[in-house]
C-alpha cells in the first residue's frame, strides 16, 4: 500500500501558482546581497535574521505579516539581484519536483534605487529562462500591483502587464492589505488588463470578506482567487465559483499566521475539496511562512486526512490552473498522469480543463 509520506510528496510532479518572489528568497542570499549592497539588516547572522523573517505564528495580521517584505526588498533593488532570487526560487522549486511555477512581483517595489521598470521585469525574466534552461520546470511571471498603494500605479502596472504579455508575463494580480482597499479602486487597471485578455488573480477572501471575492470575480473578471478563504461565507457565491471551476490558490501555513483562520481546524480546505470546488496548494511565501510546497501538501494530508485520490486531485487542479494556453496546458497534464501512473497512483480524468 502507498503510504502518503514526505518523501512521496516530494518525489511527486508538482505545480505551485501562489508564491511571492520577495517572500521566498534564501536567508543565506538576503544575508551576501546585504553585504554587497552595503544594506543594514536587522540582524547580522542568518540565525537571528531568520528568527525575525520567519513570521510563526507571533504576527497578529496580514497588514503585520506585509511588513517583514520591508527586509527582503531592500536588497531586491538591483538587476542582478532580481535574477539570482529569481533563477535560485526555480532551483529550489525544482529540488522538490514542481514542473510549473508562476512566480508574482510587484515592479514598482523595486526601483528604490532608480531602476527602470522595463529593466525590473527584464531582470526577473532573465532569472526565469535561466532557471527554465538548468531545470526541469518551466515558470510564468505574473505582475502584482498593490491595494493600499495609488490605483495610479496599477494602471502602470497592468501597461508593463500589455506590453509583456507575450515575452513570459502571464498574469495580473492585485495584492496587499485587503480590508478598507477594494479592488474596485483599481478598476481602470483591471480593464486595460481586460481588453488586452491577460490572465487575472485577485488576492482575496484573505482578511476580508466575500464580497471582495465577489468583487473580483463581477467587477473585474478575475480568473482565479488568491486564497478565497472566506468564500464559505457565502454559500450563493461559493456555488457560482464551484460551477465555474473557478480555482482557489490556498495557501494554509500563510492564512494560519496572518490570522485568516483561527486555527487549522477552522480552515475550510476540507470543505471546499468535498464539495470539489478546484482548490489549490501553493507556499504563498516560501521564507516568511518557512514552508515549501512538500510541507504544505504534509500538512493538508496530516490536518485533514487526505486520501491518495485526493492528493492526486489537487495535484492535478494545480496544473489545470496554470496561466497556460490550453493546448500546452492539456500537453503538461498528460505527461504528469502518466508520470503518476508509473508511480503506481490512479488518475481516472480526461477533464484537462
Amino acid at each position: 500500500m502507498i503510504q502518503l509520506d514526505k518523501e512521496l510528496i516530494r518525489k511527486l510532479p508538482k505545480a505551485e501558482i501562489h508564491c511571492h518572489l520577495d517572500g521566498s528568497m534564501r536567508i543565506s542570499t538576503i544575508m551576501e546581497l546585504a553585504r554587497q549592497q552595503k544594506v543594514r539588516l536587522p540582524a547580522d547572522n542568518e540565525r537571528d535574521l531568520r528568527r525575525i523573517l520567519e513570521a510563526g505564528m507571533n504576527v497578529s495580521s496580514l497588514t503585520e505579516y506585509l511588513k517583514l517584505f520591508d527586509i527582503t526588498l531592500s536588497v531586491l533593488q538591483e538587476a542582478d539581484a532580481l535574477t539570482r532570487a529569481t533563477y535560485e526560487l526555480g532551483e529550489d522549486c525544482t529540488s522538490e519536483n514542481v514542473r510549473y511555477l508562476e512566480i508574482r512581483f510587484a515592479p514598482i517595489l523595486h526601483t528604490q534605487k532608480g531602476l527602470r521598470l522595463n529593466e525590473v521585469i527584464n531582470a526577473v525574466l532573465k532569472g526565469k529562462e535561466q532557471a527554465e534552461q538548468d531545470f526541469n520546470i518551466k515558470i510564468g511571471i505574473i505582475i502584482s500591483s498593490i491595494r493600499h498603494n495609488d490605483p495610479q500605479e496599477s494602471l502602470i502596472s497592468a501597461e508593463l502587464a500589455v506590453a509583456y504579455k507575450n515575452s513570459g508575463i502571464v498574469g495580473f494580480d492585485l495584492a496587499g492589505a485587503e480590508q478598507n482597499y477594494p479592488v474596485k479602486d483599481h478598476q481602470e487597471a483591471f480593464q486595460l488588463i481586460n481588453n488586452n485578455n491577460i490572465n487575472i488573480t485577485v488576492h482575496a477572501g484573505e482578511a476580508y470578506g466575500p464580497e471582495s471575492i465577489h468583487q473580483a470575480i463581477h467587477l473585474v473578471n478575475a480568473n482565479r482567487i488568491g486564497h478565497g478563504t472566506r468564500l464559505r461565507e457565502n454559500g450563493d457565491l461559493l456555488n457560482y465559483v464551484n460551477d465555474r471551476r473557478i480555482p482557489l490558490e490556498m495557501c494554509i501555513t500563510s492564512n494560519l499566521q496572518t490570522k485568516a483562520v483561527k486555527n487549522i481546524q477552522d480552515h475550510p480546505f476540507r470543505f471546499y475539496l468535498d464539495l470539489g470546488l478546484r482548490a489549490t496548494v501553493n507556499t504563498d511565501n516560501r521564507l516568511i511562512s518557512s514552508t515549501t510546497l512538500t510541507d504544505e501538501y504534509m500538512l493538508a494530508i496530516n490536518s485533514f486526512n487526505l486520501e491518495i485520490k485526493e492528493v492526486v486531485t489537487l495535484i492535478l487542479n494545480g496544473f489545470k490552473s496554470a496561466f497556460l494556453p490550453y493546448a500546452q496546458k492539456a500537453d503538461m497534464i498528460r505527461r504528469v498522469i502518466l508520470e503518476l501512473k508509473q508511480l503506481g497512483l490512479v488518475c481516472e480524468t480526461n477533464d484537462y480543463l
